[in-house]
C-alpha cells in the first residue's frame, strides 16, 4: 500500500500544528463556536449531538495493521473504547474531547493518518471495492487511480469550496462493490475493443433527499485520460452547482436541471481544454504509486486442511460459504470479518478488537486490511489453509458472525443515537431485527439480502439502495419509518419503491418479517433471492403483506 514521502508527511504535521493553535484559540475564546466551526471541519472534527465527532479518512479503504493499532490505541485513550467504521470507509470517534484532538491528529499522523477533507464542500474520502487487488473478477486494482485522485484532490485550490460535497467511488470489477452509480462521479473499470482497460464514466449519482441514479458521460475514457476529465467534470460542477440552495447543490441536481446531454457537452469542452495542460507528470507519478500497490509473494502451498474442516465442521463451514470471497491467486481466499454481531451496533469495532484484527492481518493475510462501505473489514490475502487457524481466533473474540450478505449484515447510520442531524433511530432497529431472525433461525433460508436503514432524509445509511430500505423520520414528535423495496447499489443499480405509509417504532420489525416471510412463501426455489423475487412478481404481494388486502389494488 501507499506510504507517506516526506512532502506528505510535512503537509500532514502542518495541518496539525495549525489545526493545534486553532483548538487552544477557541479554548481560550478567542474564537466562538461560530468562528472556529468551518476550520474544525476542515479537519474532520463535527459537534454532534452529545460530544464532538472526529471523522478520520482511509482512503479507498486500504490500511494496515500499524494503523489499525493506532485508532485502537486512541479509542482506548481517547474515546470510549471503540470506534465507528462508515459507509465511506472511514472511522469515526463518537466521543473525544476537543483539547484532546490536536493529540489524536499528531498520533494519526504518527502512522500516515489525518482527518483531511473527511468534511466540507469539498472532494471526500475516495471510496473503492474493497476487495480491490484480490477480487476474482477483477480487471484491474483500481487503487492506484484512487491514490492518484486523492492526491490531486487533496488542498486542490479551485475545489475547496464546491458548491456540496463531493464524492467519487471507483472499482476495477464488472461487479460492482462499490456503490458508483450512487456517487457524484463514479468509475467502473471496463474494457475497450482491443483490450485495454480504460473506465466507464458516471455522473450525477446520489442518495440523500433526491435520489439519482448516475449518467453514463463517457462509455470508455483511458486511464491517461483520468485525471485531466475527472478535473473538467469538477471544474464544471464548480461553474454550474448552485449555491444559493444547499439542497439543490449537487452535482445530481446540477445533471437534472441542465440535462445529460448539455452537461456531457460542456464536460467534453472543458476536457479538451484541461488535457493539454497535463503533460504527463501525472502519469508518471501514477507508476510510482502503481509499485506501491504490488501484490503481496503470495504463496504456492497445498490448501491443507481446509476442506476437510469445510467436511467436518458444521460451524465453520457456515461462516465459509458465507464471509469467504473468491481470490484471484490459487490457494487463496477473501475473508470479510463481520462487525454485526447479532444484537450489536453495525461498524463498531472495540480496541481489542482492532488489536486483533491487526494481529491476524500480520499472522495470516499479508498486513493488508479493508474497510467495506458495508461496515466490515476484510482479510484481502489469507492462504486456505490457514483458514480454520483464523476462524478459531475471530471465534474466541466474538468475531466470527456467519452473516456477510444475510439479513443481520445490515448497513446502519448512527441515527438519533449520535447525529444531530438524524430525526430517527437506526441502530436499535438494525440491533432488533438482527436479534429477531437469529431467534427465528430463518436467516440462511432467506439468503442473500441487503437490509440498509437511515435516520434521516439525507440517507448515509444507503436505505435507498437496499433491498428492504428503511427511513427513520419525525412525524409530530414521533419516529415513523418508511420502507422501500426493490434498491440496489450493484451494477444493476436501482432506486428502491416507497411501499406507503411508514410504521412506529414498535411495528417495524413484525414489518420486515411479514415481508420475509411473503418471499419465502413466493419464491420459485432457494436459488431466487429476495431481490430477484421483487423483480419477477412485483411490488403487489409485498404491499399486501404490509399493509393488507386492500393495498394490491394500490399497488
Amino acid at each position: 500500500m501507499y506510504d507517506y514521502t516526506d512532502f506528505d508527511e510535512s503537509f500532514v504535521r502542518a495541518r496539525v500544528a495549525q489545526f493545534t493553535q486553532q483548538v487552544e484559540r477557541r479554548l481560550d475564546g478567542s474564537l466562538t463556536e461560530e468562528e472556529f466551526r468551518p476550520l474544525r471541519l476542515m479537519n474532520g472534527l463535527y459537534l454532534q449531538l452529545h460530544a464532538y465527532m472526529l471523522r478520520v479518512a482511509i482512503p479507498y479503504g486500504t490500511i494496515n495493521p500499524r494503523q489499525m493499532r493506532q485508532l485502537a490505541m486512541i479509542a482506548q485513550t481517547y474515546d470510549k473504547g471503540y470506534g465507528h467504521f462508515t459507509t465511506r470507509q472511514n472511522i469515526q470517534f463518537n466521543w473525544p474531547k476537543l483539547p484532546d484532538v490536536p493529540a489524536i491528529l499528531s498520533a494519526l499522523a504518527d502512522v500516515g493518518m489525518h482527518a483531511i477533507q473527511t468534511s466540507g464542500n469539498t472532494v471526500r474520502n475516495v471510496t473503492a471495492d474493497h476487495f480491490a487487488g484480490a477480487a476474482a473478477d477483477e480487471i484491474e486494482d483500481p487503487r492506484p487511480y484512487a491514490e492518484l485522485l486523492r492526491q490531486w484532490s487533496t488542498d486542490h485550490p479551485e475545489f475547496q469550496f464546491l458548491p456540496r460535497k463531493f464524492k467519487i467511488a471507483i472499482t476495477g470489477s464488472p461487479h460492482d462493490r462499490a456503490v458508483t452509480r450512487a456517487h457524484d462521479i463514479g468509475l467502473r473499470m471496463v474494457r475497450n475493443a482491443a483490450g485495454e482497460p480504460g473506465f466507464e464514466v458516471l455522473v450525477g449519482g446520489g442518495l440523500g433527499r433526491t435520489p439519482i441514479i448516475g449518467a453514463v458521460v463517457r462509455d470508455f475514457l483511458p486511464v491517461a485520460d483520468l485525471l485531466p476529465y475527472v478535473e473538467a467534470v469538477l471544474s464544471v460542477y464548480n461553474t454550474l452547482g448552485r449555491r444559493d440552495n444547499k439542497y439543490k447543490a449537487r452535482i445530481k441536481i446540477t445533471l437534472q436541471e441542465t440535462g445529460k446531454e448539455e452537461l456531457s457537452r460542456m464536460i467534453e469542452a472543458r476536457f479538451a481544454e484541461m488535457r493539454p495542460l497535463f503533460g504527463g507528470a501525472d502519469q508518471r507519478l501514477l507508476e510510482d504509486i502503481r509499485a506501491a500497490f504490488a501484490p503481496p509473494a503470495f504463496r504456492n502451498a497445498p490448501d491443507g486442511a481446509f476442506d476437510d474442516f469445510y467436511k467436518a465442521d458444521p460451524v465453520f463451514r457456515a461462516w465459509a460459504d458465507t464471509n469467504l470471497a473468491a481470490h484471484r491467486a490459487p490457494g487463496y481466499a477473501i475473508v470479510t470479518i463481520s462487525l454485526k454481531a447479532h444484537g450489536q451496533t453495525p461498524g463498531d469495532a472495540t480496541a481489542e478488537q482492532m488489536r486483533l484484527i491487526a494481529d491476524l492481518a500480520e499472522r495470516y493475510g499479508h498486513s493488508e486490511i479493508r474497510i467495506s462501505h458495508e461496515q466490515n473489514v476484510i482479510l484481502p490475502h489469507v492462504h486456505k489453509s490457514d483458514l480454520p487457524a483464523l476462524h478459531a481466533a475471530l471465534s474466541q473474540a466474538g468475531l466470527a458472525t456467519a452473516n456477510i450478505g444475510l439479513v443481520s449484515d445490515i448497513i446502519a447510520c448512527p441515527g438519533m443515537d449520535y447525529c444531530a442531524l438524524a430525526t430517527a433511530r437506526s441502530i436499535p432497529v438494525a440491533q432488533e431485527i438482527a436479534t429477531r431472525f437469529q431467534e427465528l433461525d430463518l436467516e440462511h433460508e432467506i439468503g442473500p439480502l441487503k437490509i440498509k436503514i437511515s435516520g434521516c432524509i439525507n440517507a448515509c445509511g444507503h436505505h435507498h439502495v437496499g433491498h428492504i430500505g428503511i427511513l427513520g423520520l419525525d412525524r409530530a414528535g414521533v419516529e415513523n419509518y418508511q420502507i422501500t423495496l426493490g434498491g440496489d447499489g450493484t451494477e444493476t443499480a436501482a432506486i428502491g419503491e416507497k411501499m406507503g405509509p411508514g410504521f412506529a417504532y414498535d411495528q417495524v420489525v413484525p414489518a420486515v418479517e411479514r415481508l420475509l416471510r411473503t418471499y419465502l412463501d413466493l419464491r420459485t426455489d432457494a436459488g431466487e433471492t429476495f431481490l430477484a423475487a421483487t423483480r419477477r412478481l412485483g411490488l403487489g404481494p409485498f404491499k399486501t403483506a404490509l399493509y393488507g388486502e386492500g393495498a394490491r389494488d394500490a399497488a
